[in-house]
């Protein structure tokens, strides 16, 4: 997934937002293209999503 597509799934969370989680270590996981863009496997949005479910 794009970096837009993870943000809409994410109930509109801001880029800024974002790209702090990944500062802080604490997005889900990415990978970095040799362009630079960045790219989310659905499986481990869904795994991060489950984390922070049962952390709430």
């Amino acid at each position: 997934m794009t970096v837009p597509q993870v943000l809409a799934a994410l109930n509109g969370v801001s880029r800024r937002t974002f790209y702090r989680w990944r500062e802080l270590g604490i997005a889900p996981e990415c990978i970095k293209l040799p362009n630079g863009e960045l790219r989310i496997e659905r499986r481990d949005l869904r795994a991060w999503l489950e984390q922070h479910r049962e952390a709430a």
